[in-house]
């Protein structure tokens, strides 16, 4: 039998991994300018004074601050404007939790319900299609509108006020109010995103067995039981992906909380470390990047923290065991041969 041919060897010999890698090329480029750099010069800027970064020069040790703008957010200081930098930082940082909490909580309670009631086989629902369209369309409408929107439905004369009066109600202050305007902020957010957490969660669902439902439905298993028996169980790696992108985007929280006041001042209820972190570049005495890039570098430091935390708890430990298990039959088994003189008996 003849061999391959030159041309044959030369063909089999081509190597295509490196199509794939210019095929992603463009992702890590655009990754490296717009997110890696800005977030390593951000670590960099919070160990400067509080200037302009385009009159230092950071090659050297000039304005060079050390922790002291990490000391001054957490633990403020003697000066008068250290411990006001001390008190908006912790003030902004307990809202923004509140207001996560606030919204997430709801939020995926409404989600998971509307999930489960939408993958029920035994639920004969008419337009299942339209509804979940109808309750995604909030994700896709722009921050600025919607702030506008429920801005002009909650001032003293909007609509709401407007029926609060005829129900004999007094009208309630939703722009400044300090549990008004949190209260309002909080169900915006439930309002735009609880379609989109729906809409994953129900992907999670879809993906379980349909023989495991049927199974419990034969053995008499109630809703409530095959709810918390199978359903919550098995969907438990997508509530921790869902949980994480929640806690990351509540923490980052900016646009309905920076959009959602009158006039030219942030209202302080609703200030969270994001909008912190933009007023301390526009602050009206000059640009603050050392407080803002510590803050930043803080906020950081907790949604790793937080996001480990939730993925320990949400680790499957049964999977872990099994890992361990045949870890140790393996090493069992090679402790054996050894004695055999590396012979298997």
């Amino acid at each position: 039998m003849a061999g391959p041919t030159g041309a044959q060897r030369r063909i089999k010999s081509i190597s295509y991994a490196r199509f794939g890698y210019i095929f992603i090329l463009p992702f890590f480029i655009v990754y490296f300018v717009f997110q890696l750099w800005p977030l390593i010069n951000t670590f960099i800027l919070s160990f400067y004074g509080n200037g302009n970064p385009s009159e230092k020069n950071l090659t050297s040790n000039e304005d060079f601050v050390g922790m002291a703008n990490y000391s001054t957010l957490l633990s403020g200081g003697d000066a008068r404007n250290l411990k006001m930098q001390h008190e908006e930082f912790l003030n902004a940082f307990k809202t923004t939790i509140i207001l996560w909490f606030g919204n997430f909580i709801p939020q995926i309670v409404l989600s998971l319900s509307l999930a489960v009631w939408f993958t029920d086989a035994r639920l004969k629902i008419a337009g299942k299609g339209f509804f979940k369209v109808v309750m995604y369309l909030p994700n896709i409408i722009t921050a600025a509108s919607v702030s506008v929107l429920f801005m002009s439905l909650c001032s003293d004369n909007g609509a709401v006020n407007q029926i609060l009066g005829s129900m004999g109600l007094g009208p309630v202050d939703f722009l400044k109010g300090t549990a008004a305007s949190r209260g309002t902020v909080m169900f915006i957010q439930t309002w735009l995103w609880f379609g989109n957490t729906m809409i994953m969660l129900m992907s999670g669902i879809m993906g379980i067995s349909p023989s495991l439902f049927e199974a419990a439905e034969i053995d008499g298993a109630t809703s409530t039981q095959t709810f918390w028996k199978i359903t919550i169980p098995l969907l438990s790696p997508i509530m921790a992906y869902t949980l994480v992108t929640s806690m990351i985007g509540g923490l980052q929280m900016f646009d309905i909380p920076f959009l959602y006041h009158t006039g030219t001042e942030i209202n302080k209820d609703i200030q969270t470390i994001a909008v912190y972190i933009f007023q301390r570049y526009k602050n009206k005495n000059g640009a603050q990047f050392g407080y803002a890039g510590a803050a930043s570098v803080l906020l950081f430091i907790v949604t790793l923290i937080l996001g480990s935390i939730t993925f320990y708890i949400n680790r499957d430990v049964d999977e872990i065991a099994k890992k361990k298990q045949r870890k140790k039959l393996i090493k069992d088994a090679k402790a054996k041969s050894k004695q055999f003189g590396g012979l298997s008996i």
